[in-house]
């Protein structure tokens, strides 16, 4: 039996997948959980591994001072938690949302005495629990909170606190998740030029994660350039080349019969921050292309 005595007791709201997977690591480490679902019936067998199913939101708020949401999305969390009493609560929203969205569920918060962290989940559900898997989560908002309640929230996945603007771990989600999203779009395109080739995805794959792997120092590079405004030191592959070698990709795809739209926004960055004045950007490094972005 595991001992629940010193485990500070929780309530989850919201049992979709992800949720669900939160509750099971939460009750497997000993803490005692009282769950929400709209759909009752998701909480069933949650039950049998120690939960306390609430009838309504209201008595699942009113059953803990740790009240954790896990809804589809911000009106999910307006409507479960329209005239419910906050006071005093301690509020940890890990519904995907904006950084807007953040800021403005803090104040909201706030203004109904309870404090508050937003969450990012940086993980799908079956990485919830297997520290080895590499899955964590990022909060924003009240340090206080996130101090007194990090050893449980660190139960499900690490826990990284990202700063006290609430907006923040939202920001850090997006801003990971739009990298994954380009890097699956050139893994998709990349693909998609050898189908109907006598070359297997299969035996791409492995050059695909060394290759990508290996161009993984762009991230901490780009990063340094940003800071220091200097996009010209150092530069081994400068924009004016990557603008002219951008054609044979083009090329290529035209070739294989393959739409270029997955890569072509990227290209055409480059090469607007070139056109704009070859003299002072063709020696950059790509990096500096970044800076037309913040439109």
């Amino acid at each position: 039996m595991t001992d629940t005595s010193t485990k500070t007791p929780l309530t989850l709201l919201g049992l979709g997948s992800m949720g669900t997977a939160l509750a099971r690591t939460w009750l497997a480490a000993g803490h005692p959980l009282t769950v929400w679902n709209r759909t009752p019936a998701k909480a069933d067998a949650l039950v049998a591994e120690g939960a306390v199913v609430a009838a309504s939101p209201a008595e699942a708020v009113a059953a803990n001072g740790l009240v954790v949401l896990c809804l589809l999305d911000d009106s999910s969390v307006d409507s479960t938690l329209a005239g419910l009493d906050l006071t005093g609560k301690d509020l940890v929203d890990l519904t995907t949302g904006t950084p807007a969205d953040g800021r403005a569920r803090a104040a909201w918060a706030e203004e109904r005495g309870a404090r508050f962290l937003d969450g990012g989940i940086m993980a799908t559900p079956s990485m919830i629990g297997v520290p080895e898997a590499g899955g964590y989560v990022f909060y924003s908002g009240s340090a206080a909170l996130f101090e007194a309640h990090r050893s449980t929230l660190g139960v499900p996945a690490a826990a990284r606190f990202v700063g006290t603007d609430p907006g923040h771990a939202a920001l850090h989600d997006v801003a990971l998740l739009s990298a994954m999203t380009g890097l699956f779009a050139g893994i998709s395109h990349a693909y998609a030029l050898i189908e109907g080739e006598d070359i297997s995805p299969k035996d791409l794959a492995p050059l695909l994660t060394e290759w990508l792997g290996a161009m993984g120092f762009f991230a901490g590079a780009a990063a340094e350039r940003l800071v220091s405004g200097d996009f010209t030191t150092g530069v081994e592959s400068n924009l004016a080349m990557q603008v002219t070698a951008s054609a044979t990709l083009l090329r290529t795809a035209a070739e294989q019969g393959v739409s270029a739209e997955l890569i072509s926004p990227y290209l055409d960055l480059m090469r607007e921050r070139l056109t704009a004045d070859p003299a002072a950007h063709g020696g950059e490094d790509t990096a500096g292309a970044i800076t037309l972005l913040k439109r």
